[in-house]
């Protein structure tokens, strides 16, 4: 749905915080296409998954005109935004740009992927964007690629109930985008185990990566080689190639 001066309605979320570098990025960046609208958590809400607040009142402040700040999750944020706060039906939502990569398995974990996928489940086409660096990082070229596929999700559409997850190299030269599939990554320690002043265990979750595999038509691949990499993601998680084995059991 269009505002009141004929132009589309863009919602714009993240899980690195309303004031992050990324955000205010992408922002500028889409204001080319329509009317923004900025409603992201307070803070940094990394790993939030596709968590909702329930067993608190949730607070939201208008720190800037069309720009609101959340206390609570990236999925909280999207709903808000699109049941009460923005004052008409975005006609797409983008979330990001996040401060590093979500390839393969992050999806699962991913507050910025999880915005996306709760616009997707409300029927809005959505887009998650991510910058798969590590240190200093450059949005110019995410921010700009965001902007060139919106503008194609406006002409075309996006299947549905699908979810497009958009990770783009941190490189001198990108060399184009590819369609690709999850890959699948394997890590060191994914516990680190330390000990405090007081002689307390305490533990950091995450690990080093040691490889990657699903073969060269991965996010992995894509983004290594200087591709953005874009991988249609689905709701329905259904193993439907399970299906039949199941049916074969005998749980008497």
């Amino acid at each position: 749905m269009s505002d009141r001066a004929g132009k589309k309605v863009i919602l714009i979320s993240n899980d690195d915080g309303i004031r992050s570098e990324g955000i205010m990025r992408l922002a500028s960046a889409l204001k080319k296409a329509g009317v923004v609208y900025v409603v992201a958590p307070d803070r940094e809400r990394s790993a939030a998954s596709h968590s909702l607040t329930l067993h608190r009142p949730l607070r939201v402040e208008e720190v800037a005109p069309r720009m609101y700040a959340v206390d609570g999750t990236p999925t909280d944020c999207v709903t808000l935004a699109v049941n009460r706060i923005l004052p008409a039906r975005p006609d797409i939502l983008v979330s990001g740009i996040n401060k590093g990569g979500n390839l393969g398995e992050d999806v699962t974990y991913s507050g910025t992927v999880s915005a996306a996928m709760e616009g997707t489940l409300l029927g809005i086409p959505s887009v998650a964007i991510s910058l798969a660096a590590r240190a200093d990082f450059d949005f110019k070229a995410a921010a700009a690629f965001a902007l060139r596929i919106v503008k194609h999700v406006f002409r075309k559409g996006l299947p549905k109930d699908t979810l497009l997850n958009v990770n783009v190299p941190q490189v001198r030269n990108i060399k184009g985008y590819r369609i690709t599939k999850q890959g699948k990554r394997f890590f060191s320690d994914a516990i680190v185990e330390k000990v405090d002043p007081r002689g307390k265990k305490y533990y950091w979750i995450g690990g080093d990566m040691q490889r990657w595999e699903g073969g060269a038509d991965t996010d992995f691949h894509a983004v290594s080689k200087g591709y953005i990499s874009i991988t249609p993601v689905h709701l329905d998680m259904t193993n439907y190639a399970s299906i039949d084995e199941l049916k074969k059991w005998d749980m008497r």
